[in-house]
């Protein structure tokens, strides 16, 4: 397997994604390992900390799997006056 010069940014933009999403590896390994990859978790893990290589197609198959799950979460959004009616000081009443 070579070392593709694009792996590196590839990695940490997926790094990035995973920590503002709060998605542990854990869960990106099991929505990646659904997706057909072959990767184990150990091998995900040591991947994004940057001792492995992955080829091409493990590498795309992690990202679809981060921002499938990324997709799935509610959007974060701060809340219009009219949206605060019926909320207490920690949340619906």
């Amino acid at each position: 397997m070579g070392f593709d010069p694009h792996e590196p940014e590839q990695r940490g933009q997926l790094r990035d994604a995973l920590t503002a999403a709060d998605i542990t590896v854990g869960e990106l390994w099991l929505r990646y390992f659904s997706m057909t990859g072959s990767a184990g978790e150990y091998e995900v893990q040591a991947y994004l900390q940057g001792l492995i290589s992955l080829p091409v197609i493990q590498r795309d198959l992690l990202a679809l799997a981060c921002n499938e799950i990324i997709a799935e979460k509610p959007p974060l959004h701060a809340p219009c006056a009219d949206q605060m009616k019926g909320m207490g000081p920690i949340g619906p009443s």
